[in-house]
């Protein structure tokens, strides 16, 4: 049953190479794979010299385009799982293994999620999450309690969804959109580290946009997506 951890990189030449060199050197039972998303820096270069499993895309799609494009990968090789692992070294690689027992339970996705078994801290970051969640809960009845988290496994059902699929994005809207459509889902506690190094994309003001597009998205938009029905062999 083979997994592959799907690492979408924007100018992350700071922390792609403790990224990776920890996947390979300590989880080797993973394949890997890096989507250079079109970065300004050197973060291809860099992967390059060292080898490493590259698809590097000649422009900037963004982390949606990025991620599709490693869902693509995952369907063409024949993956039975695929992963959304950070570049930035916030994801912590010694959870991929409970999350992997976890969709083998039989699961569509599973998401590491920090909230399963801790409190959320009060902050206006949370505030935007709980606002998720519940928007969630009340188009789909299910609740999760992480909606925001980016350490999402897909099985091989959800991979084929993403790689057919227009406009399937990582994001709390399409893991709400996939529910209504019967896809299952469970949560699987982690931990995650802070940004050591580089400049998040994602300050206040993007956040709270953020916030706002998925909020409409999901109690809105997505009641008039198109989905075209794809089989799994």
């Amino acid at each position: 049953m083979k997994c592959l951890v799907i690492i979408p990189a924007y100018n992350e030449e700071e922390n792609i190479v403790r990224v990776v060199e920890n996947l390979k050197n300590n989880y080797p039972m993973y394949d890997y794979i890096v989507i250079n998303d079109g970065s300004a820096d050197g973060t291809a270069r860099i992967c390059r010299e060292r080898g490493y499993e590259l698809v590097d895309l000649p422009v900037n799609l963004g982390l949606a385009g990025a991620f599709q494009t490693g869902l693509k990968y995952a369907y063409r090789k024949g993956y039975d799982y695929a992963i959304q692992f950070d570049a930035d070294g916030q994801h912590r690689p010694e959870f991929i293994g409970p999350m992997l027992e976890k969709i083998r339970e039989g699961y569509d996705i599973v998401i590491g999620s920090r909230f399963v078994t801790e409190k959320k801290p009060h902050s206006m970051r949370m505030l935007g999450s709980n606002l998720i969640s519940a928007a969630m809960k009340l188009t789909t009845g299910r609740r999760v309690k992480d909606p925001t988290s980016g350490m999402r496994m897909f099985n091989k059902k959800m991979i084929a969804e993403f790689a057919l699929n227009l406009n399937y994005g990582p994001e709390p809207d399409t893991v709400s959109y996939l529910l209504k459509q019967g896809a299952t889902i469970a949560e699987v506690q982690v931990e995650m580290d802070e940004r050591i190094a580089g400049e998040s994309y994602l300050n206040m003001t993007k956040a709270m946009m953020y916030m706002l597009r998925m909020l409409l998205s999901i109690l809105f938009i997505q009641n008039f997506r198109k989905r075209r029905e794809v089989k799994v062999s």
